[in-house]
C-alpha cells in the first residue's frame, strides 16, 4: 500500500463515514446495526450524501491548493460563503462565528468570549484535507497548522489541542506506522492544560460509554473515534462501530474514517459506500463532488503538501 493509496484513504473514508452516518444523527446507539441499511438516506439526508463535515473539508483543501498553502482569511471566506448558501446542516456554535459580521480573526474569539463553551467536534469533522495536505511538514507544523485552521470556527483551545491530536495521528498513519502506538509522543506535544483530559479519552482502557460530554463534543468525539480504530480490525468495521455508538454520528464516523481511511488505504473502502457518495457545495453553485473528485482532491493535497514540505503555512 503506498502513502498516496493512504491520503485517498483519509479523505474519501472521512466523506464516506460522514455519508454513512449522516441518517443516524441524533439516534439511539446500535441503530445502524439494527435497521441494517447503509447508504440509502433517510433523516433528510439522500442515498450517500455527505453533510457540513465533509463539504467544510472540501473548501480547506481547496483553498490550500488554489493559496498555494494556509492562507486563513480565505478559507474563512469560503466557509462564511458557504454558510450563506444554507447548507442542510450546520452547527450552530459555527453558524454563529460565520454570520456574526465580525472579522476572520476575531469571530471565534469573541463567540467563545461571550458564550464560554466552544469546544465543539466541528474543527475535527473537516481535518481530512489539511491532514493530507501537512503531513510532509512533520509533526511541529501539522499540529501547528491543526490549531490554525480550528480557532477560525472554535475559539476554545480544547477544540484546536484534539483537531492538531488528530492531524498528527493521520500524519503518522499515511507514514505506515501505526497512529495508535504514536499517542503517547502525540501527547507530549499537547498544550500542557489540556494533556491530561486528552490523555484520559485516548487511554487504551477508554471506552464511550466512559463520556462524560455527549459526542458531539471534542473529547468525546475524538476518544470515540480512536476507540473505533484500536477495538476493530478494518475499515468497515470501525466505522459502523462509530455509527453504531448513537449520537452524533455523522461526525463521530467521518472522524473514524479518516483514522481507519489513513490506516488500511482507499481499497478498504466498500465501493457500495463510494458508490453514490456526493458532496454538495451550497453557496458555489450547483457543484457536487462524487467520489472521483475526492480522490482527485485528496491526490493533488498529497502531492502539493509533499512539493511545499510545510513551508506553505503563514
Amino acid at each position: 500500500m503506498t502513502r498516496l493509496d493512504r491520503a485517498v484513504g483519509a479523505v474519501l473514508g472521512s466523506a464516506a463515514g460522514d455519508a454513512l452516518g449522516a441518517p443516524y444523527e441524533f439516534g439511539p446507539a446500535g441503530e445502524l446495526s439494527a435497521r441494517g441499511r447503509e447508504m440509502l438516506g433517510g433523516g433528510g439526508w439522500d442515498p450517500g450524501e455527505a453533510t457540513d463535515d465533509t463539504q467544510m473539508a472540501v473548501l480547506v483543501g481547496e483553498s490550500l491548493l488554489e493559496r498555494d498553502g494556509l492562507e486563513l482569511p480565505d478559507i474563512f471566506d469560503r466557509f462564511r460563503r458557504w454558510a450563506a448558501g444554507q447548507p442542510k446542516d450546520i452547527g450552530l456554535q459555527t453558524e454563529d462565528v460565520l454570520t456574526n459580521g465580525e472579522p476572520w480573526d476575531l469571530a471565534a474569539a469573541l463567540h467563545f468570549q461571550v458564550n464560554a463553551r466552544a469546544a465543539g467536534n466541528g474543527s475535527l469533522m473537516r481535518a481530512s484535507t489539511s491532514a493530507v495536505y501537512f503531513a510532509s511538514a512533520g509533526r511541529e507544523a501539522t499540529m501547528d497548522a491543526a490549531r490554525r485552521i480550528a480557532a477560525l470556527t472554535h475559539g476554545d483551545r480544547a477544540a484546536w489541542e484534539g483537531t492538531a491530536i488528530l492531524h498528527e495521528l493521520v500524519r503518522v498513519a499515511l507514514d505506515g506506522a501505526d497512529p495508535l502506538a504514536a499517542l503517547p509522543e502525540t501527547l507530549d506535544a499537547v498544550h500542557p492544560d489540556h494533556r491530561e483530559r486528552y490523555a484520559r479519552v485516548l487511554a487504551a482502557d477508554w471506552h464511550p460509554g466512559l463520556a462524560t460530554e455527549f459526542n458531539g463534543a471534542v473529547w468525546p468525539c475524538l476518544g470515540s473515534a480512536v476507540w473505533a480504530l484500536r477495538t476493530t480490525t478494518g475499515f468497515a468495521e470501525a466505522v459502523r462501530a462509530a455509527v453504531d455508538l448513537g449520537g452524533d454520528t455523522d461526525t463521530v464516523a467521518a472522524v473514524t474514517g479518516m483514522l481507519a481511511g489513513s490506516r488500511y488505504g482507499q481499497a478498504a473502502i466498500p465501493e457500495q459506500w463510494s458508490a453514490t457518495l456526493h458532496v454538495p457545495l451550497p453557496g458555489f453553485g450547483s457543484r457536487v463532488l462524487d467520489a472521483d473528485a475526492l480522490r482527485g482532491l485528496a491526490q493533488r493535497l498529497a502531492a502539493a503538501g509533499a512539493a511545499a514540505g510545510g513551508a506553505a503555512v503563514g
